[in-house]
């Protein structure tokens, strides 16, 4: 899914962090973006102007309550994807925010080419979570790679020798979310490509 013609919201109360994000949604993902400063702001944009594609909310922004005011924007916006976006927030955080059905949790920090790809994962029904992020205070797994269950699938099927259409037609994805999975896979495993990434995950027993 191109981010092309994507309806974004990105509701910030520092202005600074709020208009600089919607550029790198705008200028690189040429998504449209609106911008709100608090929540009930948000909310009143989404009354005005129906459902968004995807909705970044900034975990400490005024009328937040917490993940309050995740569902209260899950429930106005129709049930899509809403993600939270913080410069501040643990793991802990943002593991109950991905549990309490957030779309995904965004640093702020984010480059701009991540933030860009992160909002075409979450707007394509996809979950976000950075990986350095998710594994700091020493959240180690059974996996040694910490691939998501999407991208274990997924490099299952390359080490299958499937292309990326079959893999989308396999778990019912687009093939441009295949795409971006086997990039992440990839930058996970340090492989240079496909095949690469198919002999780790041989000798690492990943699949």
């Amino acid at each position: 899914m191109e981010t092309n013609g994507l309806k974004i919201l990105v509701a910030d109360d520092h202005d600074l962090v709020r208009e600089t994000i919607a550029a790198f949604l705008e200028n690189e993902g040429s998504a449209s973006v609106a911008m709100a400063a608090t929540l009930d702001e948000a909310l009143a944009r989404t009354g005005e102007e129906g459902s968004f594609d995807l909705v970044l909310l900034d975990y400490n922004m005024p009328g937040m309550n917490g993940l309050e005011g995740l569902s209260r924007m899950i429930e106005a916006n129709g049930g899509r994807p809403v993600a939270i976006l913080s410069g501040t927030a643990s793991r802990e955080i943002a593991e109950t925010a991905l549990k309490a059905g957030a779309a995904g949790f965004v640093p702020k920090t984010l480059a701009s080419r991540s933030m860009v790809t992160a909002a075409k994962f979450m707007a394509a029904g996809e979950v976000f979570a950075p990986f350095n992020f998710m594994q700091q205070d020493g959240a180690d797994g059974a996996n040694p790679a910490q691939l998501t269950r999407r991208e274990s699938q997924v490099l299952r099927g390359i080490c299958e020798g499937k292309s990326n259409k079959e893999i989308a037609r396999d778990h019912e994805l687009q093939e441009v979310t295949v795409k971006l999975h086997v990039k992440t896979l990839s930058r996970k495993l340090g492989a240079r490509n496909r095949t690469h990434a198919a002999m780790i995950a041989r000798d690492r027993n990943l699949i």
